[in-house]
């Protein structure tokens, strides 16, 4: 495993529940600011064996971005069960549920 994957699998675990993160966000945090998508892959291949919470991270926008429709839905009723509300669109208000590892806001 890469020091990177490393570092964002340690960042996910931290995020507490009702609170989220972005992809990119959690890029920065690890290393590799240009590195968003290789977030998406991290949480694809090793959300189970590692039990992240990847329902806390989402887009940019604040959007839910999982196209299939059951685990988006999935994801949804677990961050509406922590107390995030999600809006008929999708989107979570960032500025209310966004949580940042350190003072450091972007």
């Amino acid at each position: 495993m890469t020091p990177f994957t490393e570092e964002v699998i340690k960042i996910i675990r931290k995020i507490p529940p009702g609170k989220v993160m972005t992809y990119g966000q959690i890029a920065r945090e690890a290393g590799n600011p240009r590195a968003a998508r290789q977030v998406v892959r991290v949480l694809h291949s090793m959300s189970k064996k590692h039990q992240l919470p990847w329902h806390r991270v989402i887009n940019a926008k604040g959007q839910l971005a999982i196209p299939k429709e059951e685990a988006n839905w999935e994801q949804r009723t677990r961050l509406e069960a922590e107390g995030v509300q999600v809006n008929t669109s999708g989107y979570v208000d960032l500025n209310q549920y966004q949580w940042f590892i350190t003072e450091k806001r972007p």
